[in-house]
């Protein structure tokens, strides 16, 4: 869709300018419906409510009654608590939207953010998907088929099956060639589902079923293929963002080494400790893999570094992630605001040298979690909260005092994000506004993100993605 010029006014003479977009343009976009729930739903409200755009909200009846539904327009209740039932239904979902008027849809990211089917129905309803065409992201939704683009741009890959496995033969017969241990992937979905290694040849074709059957239960698809184990990796990935006129720039990398259970736990851009002539290949590289999609829109392309500084391809995310704010934060921006106006048609108005980084952001997700007890969830009653500030600080959230934090869905309840100079001033900046931020009622994981800011492995930039197993698991 298109845009017309409403003001002549220089965009940089507006308070708010769109991260580089002409301020003062009228989208086509008059309502936006927001297929999603919580931190994310709230932050999309936000930047519509700043763009002029008027939004329609959903929920559950788990999420009935949120204080952030009160800030869109509308908000229309599409089924149970259960995801299943709700957010993941599409009809309901394009009910609302019809119901609505709106005329394009924001997914998020999760429930449907990487459903191409629902990409789909929503184009054969004239309703515009924000993100990606259904065919760039069918092709990088399937990993295998995702490494076969990444081959095919000359973006380094894992070594590995060159497709899915078929039987234990062939498992075993590529897993002598490239070595043990090994990787087994589902090539569907993410989330660390679907995921095992194996050590060597006994235990090879139980970590296949299990992946397997795991990935057939999460995803409805037990396809599995192998790759090389890199051993104490870190993961680092490349923000994209690519319009629809040709176009493609990198807003440099993020670090989410620190993880468990291959669930991201704290994020910072730039990486650190990562030369710069590693930094600039993966950003390359990354930019090269999105223009071999024909992508648009918002995209994170994923590596993993071992301990030379080589890095390799394992994935494309297809939306908007978590952990965006940090790559907003450093380049100054919106990514959100960018994905609509990219999505109505405008072109970036930026190049790539005009993308630079400034200082040092960190992000900690702060999850309703026990890390005391192997973060396990804790749901339950918000009594009390406190919202850290200052200089550099920002929390995405839409919890609050008297929030009932349901136990149906991902445990996050807010992201706290600090941008300072330098990484020493951010961690001790994140250090502070941790103290600040008082969540009382149920367990979160401030006292572990407090413990990470102070580990030696974390100051010095030394962060692998066994870290919080091997340090704080075991």
């Amino acid at each position: 869709m298109s845009a017309c010029r409403d003001s002549e006014f220089p965009a940089a003479l507006i308070p708010g300018a769109l991260a580089g977009f002409p301020t003062g343009y009228r989208l086509m976009y008059n309502r936006i419906l927001i297929a999603n729930r919580g931190e994310i739903a709230l932050r999309i409200i936000r930047a519509c409510r700043e763009m002029g755009i008027e939004t329609v909200a959903i929920f559950s009846e788990g999420d009935r009654g949120s204080a952030y539904l009160d800030l869109a327009d509308e908000a229309y209740c599409v089924g149970p608590a259960q995801s299943a039932q709700s957010y993941l239904k599409i009809d309901q979902v394009i009910s609302a939207a019809e119901v609505g008027n709106v005329e394009a849809i924001h997914p998020g990211y999760g429930f449907l953010a990487e459903n191409a089917h629902f990409n789909e129905v929503c184009r054969s309803c004239k309703i515009d998907f924000i993100g990606p065409s259904p065919e760039a992201m069918e092709m990088l939704g399937d990993k295998n088929a995702a490494r076969r683009l990444a081959r095919k741009a000359k973006v380094p890959v894992v070594p590995g099956s060159q497709g899915l496995i078929e039987d234990e033969k062939e498992a075993a017969k590529i897993a002598h060639e490239i070595g043990f241990p090994v990787l087994i992937k589902a090539t569907a979905g993410g989330g660390g589902k679907g995921m095992r290694v194996a050590a060597n040849d006994l235990v090879l074709n139980t970590a296949i079923q299990q992946a397997s059957a795991e990935a057939q239960a999460a995803f409805g698809n037990g396809s599995v293929y192998i790759e090389k184990y890199i051993e104490r990796p870190r993961h680092v990935e490349v923000q994209i963002l690519a319009d629809t006129h040709g176009n493609v720039v990198h807003l440099w990398e993020r670090d989410c080494s620190t993880q468990r259970r291959h669930q991201k736990l704290i994020e910072e851009s730039p990486a650190p400790n990562l030369p710069s002539e590693t930094q600039e290949a993966m950003c390359e590289a990354a930019v090269r893999m999105i223009k071999n999609a024909n992508y648009s829109n918002a995209a994170t392309v994923e590596f993993i570094v071992d301990q030379e500084n080589n890095f390799y391809f394992i994935e494309v995310n297809a939306r908007i992630q978590v952990e965006h704010p940090v790559s907003e934060m450093v380049t100054g921006v919106d990514l959100i605001k960018s994905q609509i106006l990219i999505a109505a048609g405008e072109p970036l108005p930026f190049t790539q040298d005009d993308i630079s980084l400034r200082g040092v952001a960190i992000e900690c997700r702060i999850n309703a979690e026990d890390p005391q007890h192997n973060f396990r969830p804790s749901p339950g009653v918000i009594k009390s909260m406190h919202v850290p500030g200052g200089f550099g600080v920002r929390f995405d959230s839409h919890a609050h005092t008297g929030y009932v934090v349901p136990p149906h869905y991902d445990s996050m309840i807010g992201k706290l994000i600090v941008h300072q100079p330098t990484r020493g001033e951010a961690i001790a900046c994140m250090l502070r506004a941790l103290d600040e931020l008082r969540v009382e009622g149920i367990k979160t994981t401030v006292p572990f993100h407090r413990a990470v800011m102070q580990h030696s492995d974390f100051v010095d930039g030394w962060v692998d993605t066994s870290f919080v197993e091997r340090t704080f698991l075991t």
